[in-house]
């Protein structure tokens, strides 16, 4: 069973598009121990929403992990932890941070309660609604 995941990216350094156009990617720069524990639990075949940070704020897409956790070959230390994602698909409608906060459904979630975390797990529940969410038009 795939596992659900967010992962952040300033999109002025790396965005959606910039996945699509390539097919594929190292996710890395990672270095917070929080962020780290979580990629450590990805594996092949789970799927992330691609959140834009920055201004922006926003879940744009979603992306595949096409690889499990390995020490990033740009870095000394093996504990930096890196997987290689691919675009799968991009949303109808991005999921403004602002709109998650309004509903209480994901009051618990990491991405409201600790919200500088780059990596984070995502329920069932919370993915779920973040897809049906992002089939309504913007209000």
């Amino acid at each position: 069973m795939a596992n659900y995941w967010l992962v952040k990216q300033e999109p002025n350094d790396y965005n959606y598009d910039n996945l699509s156009k390539e097919g594929k990617t190292m996710w890395d720069g990672v270095h917070n121990n929080f962020a780290l524990k979580n990629i450590s639990k990805m594996k092949s075949g789970d799927l992330a929403f691609f959140y834009h940070s920055g201004k922006e704020k926003q879940i744009v897409g979603v992306i595949e992990i096409i690889s499990n956790p390995y020490s990033n070959p740009n870095e000394n230390n093996d504990r930096f932890l890196v997987v290689d994602v691919k675009p799968n698909f991009k949303l109808d409608n991005p999921v403004t941070l602002s709109k998650i906060k309004s509903m209480d459904v994901f009051k618990e979630w990491h991405l409201v309660k600790i919200s500088r975390l780059s990596v984070m797990s995502v329920s069932k529940n919370i993915w779920d609604k973040i897809i049906e969410l992002s089939k309504l038009t913007s209000s």
